[in-house]
């Protein structure tokens, strides 16, 4: 909307089919459209907008729809990752209210009817069309109205339920104590409508039908024109006899037609949002979790920073920012990973052992990661409330269900690394193999003489460093603490190095 008020574009057309979304989200985009009088905004429903974008689709300025298309249908649901809910009746006033206010608003603003507006939204509510015989004005009405309007009362009956169910329980239990239990069923109430008055003539009646703009032709009303079990949910050929659409428009260029339009600039959704759009997905979130689980272990078992590191922030980076930038995760969410994340790099290279540090670092990455699975419930978005609705508890679940997922198959692929990669070409060309005894000796010019325990004769005396022969090589050596005569037998007792400490042979 910004970018094309700052093109001067003077019509928006909101090019529509989506099965719906967010309250939250569908009434921040009416509220956009509604608060933007200097720009002419159509809805082109193409061929769906159901729910949410029936909000979007009655708060533009004009309706026009494909040959084949649907609107309606927008009983508040909760999402959950087993599909949707129906609300929990003790939160419906507070789930039902906004919308049905949008809806009303949208209404009085757009010329829609209110009636209608709000047969979208509450299952039960049946809707009648009626016609004034005199005026030929029509109205849509609800069942109490419309018995008014007729002169009639409902009247509710109750009787005892027909059954030819053999009731005689003289069984074991099983399936005759089943029949039994249901021959009690006590009653069957049924509704039937009688005159209150016999003489009175009413002034309206059923509208019988209607003129279909795709086929020209009078199209019979059923009547009521919603179910006391159905929600609203129109047709091209109903939105337009029901007030709401303005024609009836199949190509783009048929709307470039109806609106004059020389010049349509079309903005699509970019890569960027279809990108982080797949990017929150469970699936995808989980396999980025044992990514960075997996990352971070090679990181930890080979010298400097190379590409696992690298590997696992980056994708760490996409766990977080993906659902923070599509709105799934919020600020809370983030610092608490963040902040775990440091307490346990502080725990690991600058505080010895794993304590407090650690420990919290844990908790907080735990929490962090799990609750940004979980949406936001209805006016509570505080770190770490006990969620209420069966959604969000299934959101939970999924959650738990993911994290432990991710970590044992991390686990899993630790251990496997730690077997294989030892053996590869590449971490033995970035890590050494540990040097061998040999290799690590140093060097020893008596070539194996003089070790501890071996037998030798002074050459010289030792006052107290002089020379000893040990086979055929002569070594420099030191007594311990006496002078020794030369030609004395001596025995090796220390050794450091080239250092070779001596002592006189015991009999």
């Amino acid at each position: 909307m910004e970018d094309a008020k700052a093109a001067g574009a003077e019509i928006v057309i909101f090019d529509m089919d989506t099965p719906g979304g967010l309250v939250t989200s569908s009434i921040a985009i009416a509220d956009l459209i509604k608060n933007a009088p200097d720009v002419k905004t159509v809805a082109w429903v193409n061929p769906n907008a159901h729910s949410g974008g029936s909000i979007v689709a009655v708060a533009c300025d004009e309706i026009v729809m494909a040959r084949s298309s649907r609107m309606g249908d927008s009983q508040v649901i909760m999402g959950s990752p087993l599909g949707a809910q129906v609300v929990p009746k003790e939160l419906q006033a507070k789930a039902y209210s906004p919308v049905l206010e949008e809806f009303d608003a949208s209404a009085q603003l757009r010329g829609y009817d209110k009636v209608l507006c709000e047969a979208f939204v509450l299952p039960q509510r049946e809707v009648w069309w009626l016609e004034h015989m005199e005026t030929g004005k029509r109205e849509f009405v609800f069942r109490a109205e419309k018995l008014k309007r007729f002169g009639e009362e409902e009247v509710v009956e109750a009787r005892k339920a027909d059954t030819n169910i053999n009731t005689n329980t003289n069984t074991d239990g099983g399936i005759g104590a089943v029949i039994a239990a249901m021959a009690e069923e006590p009653e069957v109430r049924s509704a039937k409508t009688r005159k209150v008055d016999p003489d009175y003539v009413p002034e309206w009646k059923l509208v019988a039908s209607y003129v279909d703009p795709l086929s020209g032709n009078e199209v019979e009303t059923t009547q009521p024109v919603v179910s006391s079990s159905r929600l609203l949910e129109m047709s091209a050929s109903k939105a337009q006899a029901f007030g709401f659409s303005k024609a009836v428009v199949p190509k783009e260029k048929d709307l470039r037609a109806r609106y004059e339009i020389s010049n349509l600039l079309r903005f699509e959704p970019n890569w960027s949002e279809a990108i982080a759009y797949w990017l929150t997905s469970m699936y995808v979130r989980g396999f980025l979790l044992v990514i960075i689980l997996l990352g971070a272990y090679v990181e930890f078992h080979t010298p400097g920073v190379g590409v696992p590191g690298l590997v696992a922030l980056i994708c760490l980076a996409i766990f977080v920012g993906a659902p923070y930038l599509a709105g799934l995760a919020n600020v809370w969410e983030v610092a608490f990973i963040a902040l775990g994340a440091a307490l346990i790099l502080v725990e690991v290279f600058v505080i010895p052992g794993f304590g407090l540090a650690g420990i919290s670092g844990l908790v907080l990455l735990l929490l962090g990661l799990i609750a940004s699975f979980v949406p936001d419930e209805p006016g509570r978005s505080f770190p770490l409330y006990i969620p209420a609705l069966p959604s969000t508890v299934e959101w939970l679940k999924m959650a738990l269900v993911t994290v432990v997922s991710s970590m044992t198959a991390s686990l899993v692929g630790m251990a496997l690394l730690s077997r294989i990669l030892p053996k590869t070409i590449l971490f033995r060309a970035i890590v050494p193999a540990n040097p061998t005894p040999s290799e690590v000796a140093p060097d020893d010019d008596y070539r194996g003489a003089a070790r501890i325990g071996d037998v030798g004769k002074t050459e010289s005396p030792l006052h107290p460093a002089g020379k000893a022969w040990f086979g055929n090589v002569l070594v420099d050596v030191v007594s311990q603490g006496s002078f020794l005569a030369a030609d004395t037998e001596v025995e090796v007792i220390e050794r450091r190095g080239n250092r070779v400490v001596v002592r006189p042979v015991r009999r």
